[in-house]
């Protein structure tokens, strides 16, 4: 299942199989995005919800206008300064994008993946990739290839092994309207770092219905083990006495406890660190066979808002 084989995983998704890949986000579950028999083996081994659209990936940004039209100038000058990277715009669609791809909309998301395989990978194609994360709806998303693999064992062929993905949390999502900019979805890229481009920029990042981007549900990115998030996790832990209780912490263990497990993002106190040990964090601790996991609340700047929405998320509601 897993490979670095670039070239057989070109030839899977011109043979129209889904494969894993790379970013530099999280793994994406990844098809040809203007084939609706590829795109619609994505929404059914994800059990994904089609009215949740999914984000394209291209090579470059010269491939922009190959999938939107009416490209706002604000959208050209976040392309220029972050792609490729962990940025994704929501556009008006060129008529030829498959409505399945954007759930029906007029809008189709976009961007560029900054990851060496997944640029090589989509070099070798003449087509874009429709890729939303490779875990099963709902989940926790999957920052390895072992993580995939573990999700869907022999119900993918192949994993396409780039290493552990750099950023750790998935892209920061800019939608417009009224050529004015809006967030649907905090991510690897600050809100702040957005700012500083095209000035002060609306959020609106839940929306359970008709979701305007992907990310925005409000129960996402979930532990099978019930997950609490708290601005202080000593009060909380009594209330679990007798469980067995895992924290997931910023950047301090709690002392005076015993018999809890305990897992560090960043012992540093840095958010991208802490950011790119996230998800793989909680993979750790919702395979521990824990009752419950506790969970810090980040600063609440720059990427520890895009932390802290991914821990609201994934709360027992």
């Amino acid at each position: 299942m897993t490979t670095t084989n670039i070239t057989k995983a070109a030839q899977a998704l011109i043979n129209d199989e889904i494969i894993a890949i790379p970013t530099e986000t999280v793994y994406g579950l990844a098809g040809n995005a203007y084939s609706e028999n590829a795109l619609k083996k994505i929404f059914e081994l994800k059990k994904r919800p089609f009215y949740n659209p999914l984000i394209v990936h291209i090579k470059s940004t010269a491939f922009l206008d190959t999938v939107a039209s009416d490209i706002p100038d604000m959208a050209w000058k976040l392309a220029k300064e972050f792609w490729p990277g962990s940025l994704t715009l929501v556009l008006k669609k060129q008529p030829h994008i498959p409505d399945i791809v954007t759930a029906g909309k007029e809008t189709v998301a976009v961007r560029v993946p900054n990851h060496p395989v997944a640029l090589a990978l989509l070099e070798l194609l003449e087509f874009p990739l429709a890729a939303p994360s490779a875990n099963p709806f709902g989940c926790i998303s999957p920052t390895t290839a072992m993580h995939v693999s573990n999700y869907f064992k022999e119900n993918l062929e192949i994993v396409l092994d780039g290493g552990a993905c750099q950023n750790g949390i998935e892209s920061t999502i800019i939608g417009f309207e009224n050529d004015k900019p809006i967030l649907y979805r905090h991510g690897s890229i600050s809100i702040e770092a957005i700012e500083r481009i095209v000035g002060k920029v609306q959020v609106t990042t839940t929306k359970n219905s008709t979701p305007d981007a992907p990310g925005m549900l409000s129960r996402h990115y979930a532990p099978k083990t019930s997950t609490y998030l708290t601005d202080n996790v000593p009060e909380l832990i009594p209330s679990f006495s007798g469980k067995k209780v895992g924290l997931l912490l910023f950047k301090d263990e709690i002392t005076g406890t015993e018999n809890i497990l305990q897992e560090v993002l960043s012992r540093t106190g840095d958010l991208a660190e802490a950011a790119k040990n996230l998800y793989a964090t909680m993979h750790r601790l919702d395979k521990s066979n824990l009752d419950v996991i506790i969970a810090e609340r980040l600063p609440n700047k720059g990427l520890g808002k895009s932390i802290n929405d991914r821990l609201e998320r994934a709360i027992k509601k």
